[in-house]
């Protein structure tokens, strides 16, 4: 799977973020990232900020477990979750290959 890595404990997202949505959800896969759609708009580091709450919860670690490595001013980003406690449901049938 290219949408993400798993390497010694630490799971690596490969996403496309769409800001400003109507809800919070992930929407499938988008080229070789996996499609995230969040409501924040992209103003003042508000989106990312909301990304990182967001990837928290659905992963149920904290925000200090969820690293932003690449993508600041983008849509296509990369975000590093360390030791995540659960996988969230993903639609299109995509799971994640990965034992927690």
């Amino acid at each position: 799977m290219n949408w993400y890595q798993w390497e010694q404990g630490v799971l690596t997202l490969n996403l496309h973020v769409q800001p400003k949505a109507s809800k919070d959800e992930w929407s499938g896969l988008h080229g070789d990232r996996l499609k995230l759609r969040i409501k924040a708009a992209p103003i003042d580091g508000k989106a990312n900020q909301h990304l990182i709450g967001f990837i928290a919860t659905e992963f149920a670690v904290t925000k200090s477990a969820c690293k932003l490595i690449s993508g600041e001013s983008g849509r296509e980003k990369r975000i590093a979750i360390s030791s995540p406690k659960k996988l969230p449901s993903l639609p299109d049938n995509l799971k994640f290959d990965i034992s927690l």
